[in-house]
């Protein structure tokens, strides 16, 4: 109730703004919404009150000799500190209550997804540990053993597949055929609650970093199917809509640079890269169209660039970063070296996550290439 409360209050106050957006209801079925019901900032608005109180409000870090190294200010939103060390939860809590709370899915039975770490690991704490409601994992046979043991100790019932052979969607489907009739499919990223979730990242950050007036001039976000970047950019676009907005991808995964380009989604084989977390075929129909609309380019970066980061969040920052979690500061290095972004400009840094193993940690920082 105390919750519902909150949403009804966020809701009334955004009527009272003038805010003129709809907010839709999605059924509960296997598909992904279809693109009529793209979130927009009031449901990032209805998710922060969801997940106040539940989800970490992460920090903002920043590094004197970072902003000397680079000649710009960066403002680092941690969210290597958030709740199963990654910023899925946000997404994940945020579907699963809306199930929870509504009408046409009371009686729901479980939560099935894929995944090949983080959101595994977030709908297993967000479902089944905080909520008791059973979950299905998908996680590829190579996940990383720290993200898989999560999982599974959070409650999470892992079935294996090869990503290199098999087809996530088909094998969804074949797994979804044996579960209770009321199990709602939530994907990582093409899911309208799961956007509204994640895009609280952004709107913590901007309206942290207004209350001390600062404003920001770029913001860089790890692109993976999207979900991420899309939810922040309905934030950062209604709260501070000149800042530019860059994604940054793998360079052996560039489907959403090479989707945003095309002007349509283009599908690539499973990327080999270290960051797991971006090693996805292709963007969302959802994630797509609010990226053409809100992201201004993607780049991309290195798994050596991504190295680098682990290295100097490690031995300046104090901080453990997964590969894909340095995806932004190396985008940033990168623009910067380029003489792409002006000297003294305030950049924004997402942290996506933490969850490295440490054997696997060490021998990236150490490895030559």
């Amino acid at each position: 109730m105390v919750v519902l409360s909150k949403i009804k209050a966020v809701i009334l106050g955004l009527a009272l703004s003038g805010s003129t957006s709809t907010l839709y209801v999605t059924t509960m079925a296997f598909q992904s919404p279809s693109s009529d019901h793209l979130p927009t900032y009031k449901d990032v608005a209805v998710a922060a009150a969801v997940l106040d109180g539940v989800a970490h409000h992460t920090p903002i870090e920043t590094s004197q000799t970072l902003d000397e190294q680079l000649g710009v200010r960066c403002f680092i939103k941690c969210e290597n500190m958030q709740k199963m060390g990654a910023f899925k939860f946000r997404g994940a809590y945020t579907a699963v209550n809306h199930y929870l709370n509504d009408d046409a899915s009371k009686d729901l039975k479980g939560v099935l997804t894929y995944s090949s770490g983080n959101h595994a690991q977030a709908i297993a704490l967000a479902s089944t540990k905080t909520l008791g409601i059973p979950s299905t994992i998908i996680m590829p046979t190579d996940a990383p053993s720290l993200k898989l043991k999560a999982t599974q100790e959070y409650g999470g019932n892992v079935v294996f597949y090869d990503r290199y052979t098999e087809v996530r969607d088909e094998v969804a489907q074949k797994v979804k055929a044996t579960l209770p009739e009321c199990t709602v499919f939530i994907p990582p990223y093409n899911h309208k609650y799961v956007i509204a979730g994640q895009g609280t990242v952004g709107k913590e950050l901007i309206e942290d970093l207004q209350s001390k007036s600062i404003a920001l001039d770029y913001l860089f976000v790890c692109v993976g199917g999207g979900g991420l970047i899309s939810g922040i950019s309905l934030a950062v676009k209604e709260l501070s809509p000149n800042t530019v907005i860059i994604g940054v991808e793998p360079e052996a995964g560039n489907d959403a640079q090479q989707s945003l380009e095309k002007g349509e989604i283009v599908h690539i084989e499973t990327p080999k890269t270290i960051a797991d977390g971006a090693q996805t075929q292709h963007l969302g129909d959802l994630t797509f169209d609010i990226m053409q609309r809100n992201v201004s380019k993607i780049i991309t970066v290195t798994d050596e660039q991504l190295i680098d980061e682990m290295k100097f969040f490690g031995e300046r920052m104090k901080m453990i970063v997964e590969p894909t979690g340095c995806l932004a500061l190396a985008g940033v290095r990168k623009l910067v070296g380029s003489g792409e972004i002006e000297k003294g400009a305030n950049c924004g840094v997402i942290i996506s996550g933490g969850n490295v193993d440490l054997e696997r940690y060490c021998e990236l920082i150490s490895s030559t290439f």
